[in-house]
């Protein structure tokens, strides 16, 4: 990989974490509304995926050009799980901060969505992690079909094992945030966070296929169906949360209906980003696959659905005040998908040989 090309790649994440934070606080502070006091935290901590996945993009980037050192192999790691882990914090904060007999404050919708947001933060760190040891997929990748022997530097089992089971955990808390949410007595702020919730648990275990995929090609174990397994997961995953969306809208019995379906979708089209990491690492894996280098335009596309959406939402605020939080967290979330491209890039770069 070019080195100017490297730095344009380790940028792009960087730069939708200052849109996100910069646009996230100016929503938080000029206005003094509860839409604006859920939107403007959910926006800002959408940073923290976007630092999350620089520090993916800078693990394997380093690996690429030569300059990875013991130091990277620690340190952005550390800076996932760090960020991770102060998103799950202040969204816990926000919800002891809301009153247990007022459960309808901007607090209690506000704690849910950080802090299911800290969660897929926890997920992307721990695939930062699983690429420390990257540059082994290229090199097993070459080996005849069948070879399963461990490489030299492969994880050992224990390592693996935990970077295996952390996203399955995270997933099922944020399942279990969300379907308690949905099954407790309902009203305005638990439906809106039950369903985000529930849009934020596919993303999580969207990722699951992804850190498998990551360490299992590492460990030179990656077996044959799972071509199909993990992208068809995510393709599942994406596809309901789209129906999901779509179907909170078509019902519409409350005006509180409209936030979490547009913003369900914009999850379901974070879902289709991440297939495209899933699907580019299964399509090159002992094989050539021509249209490689056409993969990153998935999330490109993403992407520019959720702006284009955003724009449609924006409009429709004017006379439907329910929208604004979905309107400004859809650009968040275009960000996210377009950070993603730069990974999906990278990972092109790494892995293709066609």
């Amino acid at each position: 990989m070019n080195y100017w090309v490297s730095v344009v790649f380790r940028a792009i994440p960087l730069a939708m974490m200052v849109v996100c934070l910069g646009y996230g606080v100016d929503i938080w502070s000029t206005t003094a509304d509860a839409s604006s006091s859920v939107a403007g935290p959910v926006v800002t901590f959408l940073a923290a995926i976007c630092l999350c996945l620089f520090a993916t993009a800078a693990t394997i980037i380093r690996q690429l050009i030569g300059r990875f050192t013991r130091t990277d192999a620690v340190l952005y790691p550390t800076l996932g799980y760090t960020l991770a882990a102060g998103t799950v914090a202040y969204g816990l904060a926000l919800l002891w901060g809301s009153s247990s007999t007022r459960p309808h404050t901007d607090h209690y919708v506000a704690g849910h969505v950080v802090f299911g947001l800290g969660l897929i933060s926890g997920c992307v760190a721990t695939v930062a992690t699983a690429s420390t040891k990257f540059s082994l997929i290229p090199q097993n990748s070459v080996r005849p079909e069948g070879d399963r022997q461990p490489p030299s530097g492969a994880f050992r089992p224990g390592a693996f094992v935990a970077m295996a089971t952390a996203p399955v955990v995270l997933a099922l808390v944020a399942w279990v945030f969300a379907i308690t949410n949905l099954v407790l007595p309902a009203t305005s702020a638990r439906f809106t966070a039950g369903h985000v919730l529930a849009g934020i648990a596919m993303v999580c275990t969207a990722l699951i296929g992804l850190v498998l995929s990551i360490l299992r090609q590492v460990q030179n174990s990656y077996e044959p169906r799972e071509r199909l397994v993990w992208p068809w997961l995510v393709i599942a995953l994406g596809s309901l949360a789209l129906v999901w969306g779509v179907v909170l809208l078509i019902l519409d019995r409350e005006s509180y209906y409209r936030t979490p379906g547009l913003v369900v979708i914009g999850l379901g089209l974070v879902c289709f980003s991440i297939l495209s990491k899933i699907g580019l690492l299964a399509l090159v894996w002992r094989r050539t696959f021509a249209l490689a280098n056409r993969v990153p335009l998935v999330p490109i596309v993403t992407a520019l659905s959720c702006l284009f959406l955003a724009a449609f939402v924006f409009e429709a605020a004017v006379a439907d005040p329910s929208v604004y939080i979905a309107a400004r967290v859809l650009v968040g979330l275009g960000a996210v998908c377009f950070t993603l491209y730069s990974i999906v890039s990278i990972l092109e770069s790494g892995t293709s040989s066609g």
